[in-house]
């Protein structure tokens, strides 16, 4: 007989990211998609989504607490920042696994509070792990409360933290980093119309970015060094995909090459490259493509992901297959979107 399936549901199932975990979960081995939610409901998931048709024919309802905990052993919350928290709080007490998709349950609250809004679940906040699987592999798998960390800082600290005890903490740091559209979310503004976009690049919120403090903060926990951030993200005209470029000062001679092979040997979905990196080779994909290195004292590393996959969705499963058991890269997608 054939293993049981584990139920889960997704709750904002009409963005990007909501799409995406849906196109993994209809496949998925050891899950059983079995709620889907948005604030208004009312609808099929392939009316909100036509590329389903004929793919997955599900009704998306009217988010509810009730309805989720009767039906859903797990739920990827895909809410926005602020909202998130209020939804989940009562989910928890109840036994239901989350994985969080906002920056509710990412941040200290001390850093929190300061770049977002006062918390509502103070409760919860201590025992949310953060989802960056390479480094919070094991307490994920114990986890009942795992909060996806941002696109930006996914690429960034991949990258970055393999040289953290090599670099000069004195020194600031610089993450140049460029994204898709997708990463804006489908809501339309005057920075994601097409003809703002189109055959056109710029930074956006350069240095006061909320992904600073969020960087920042995870290089003293997971890195053990306080650095200063300088982060200044740039909109691209693509789809999706991220790079990003991270500058620093070393205070000793390195090789970065053997530094990253050694730190990833184990980690199946971090790919080293001998040239700097290309978002075409990641996008549709799990994989962080990394490159790196040195001029003197200056690092530079370059890394790759798919903005609302590995950013996001992709990662968010990741967290979820271990927190039920499961192999880590059970149904992620690992064959690109070329030529």
């Amino acid at each position: 007989m054939a293993n049981k399936k584990i139920h889960v549901g997704i709750v904002g199932a009409s963005g990007y990211t909501g799409l995406e975990l849906v196109k993994m979960l209809v496949n998925h081995p050891g899950f059983a998609l079995s709620y889907l939610a948005t604030t208004a409901g009312d609808t099929m998931i392939e009316q909100l989504h036509p590329a389903l048709e004929g793919v997955l024919s599900l009704p998306v309802e009217a988010a509810s607490q009730e309805e989720i905990i009767a039906r859903c052993e797990l739920v990827f919350l895909a809410l926005p920042h602020k909202t998130s928290m209020g939804f989940a709080k009562g989910l928890i007490e109840q036994g239901v696994k989350i994985v969080d998709f906002s920056a509710d349950y990412r941040l200290d609250l001390e850093t929190y509070e300061a770049h977002y809004c006062p918390h509502e679940d103070k409760a919860h906040l201590d025992e949310a792990v953060y989802g960056l699987i390479e480094y919070t592999r094991e307490d994920i798998a114990k986890a009942r409360l795992v909060a996806g960390p941002g696109c930006y800082p996914t690429a960034t600290l991949l990258g970055i933290l393999p040289f953290i005890p090599y670099i000069d903490a004195n020194a600031p740091l610089f993450v140049d980093a460029k994204s898709g559209v997708s990463g804006a979310g489908k809501k339309l503004n005057e920075i994601t119309q097409f003809v703002t976009v189109n055959d056109n690049i710029f930074a956006y919120n350069p240095l006061k970015h909320r992904h600073a403090p969020e960087i920042a903060e995870k290089i003293e926990k997971l890195g053990g060094a306080k650095m200063h951030v300088n982060f200044v993200p740039h909109l691209i005209p693509a789809t999706r995909g991220e790079l990003v470029s991270v500058y620093a000062t070393l205070k000793e001679d390195i090789d970065p090459n053997e530094i990253l092979q050694k730190r990833y040997a184990n980690d199946p979905f971090i790919r080293i490259r001998q040239t700097p990196v290309s978002i075409k080779h990641t996008a549709g994909t799990h994989f962080c493509d990394i490159f790196a290195a040195t001029n003197g004292n200056a690092l530079f590393v370059n890394a790759a992901i798919d903005n609302i996959l590995r950013g996001s969705s992709s990662q968010a499963l990741a967290a979820a297959n271990l927190m039920c058991g499961y192999d880590e890269g059970m149904g992620l997608p690992t064959i690109a979107y070329v030529p």
